[in-house]
């Protein structure tokens, strides 16, 4: 059995839960009620696109290297 590693970013959700995407694989967005359920969801939808890309004979894709980082902006005070 071949293993992949892919970086996955979880953002609270507006309405509770954590919304979990894969920035290395595009499309590949889900959700759960918890970081763990969301981080389960999200091996899911990993091993569901790889699964399809495979099926079609598609490569597929190696982890990018995701940088997680915080930017800060200064904004001018507002008139």
């Amino acid at each position: 059995m071949q293993t992949y590693t892919y970086t996955v970013i979880l953002e609270p959700a507006a309405d509770g839960g954590f919304t979990a995407f894969c920035p290395s694989l595009p499309g590949v967005v889900t959700e759960g009620d918890s970081v763990e359920e969301a981080l389960d969801m999200a091996r899911d939808a990993i091993a569901g696109y790889l699964e399809s890309l495979r099926k079609d004979g598609l490569p597929i894709p190696q982890e990018r290297g995701a940088i997680i980082s915080p930017v800060t902006v200064a904004l001018p005070s507002a008139a």
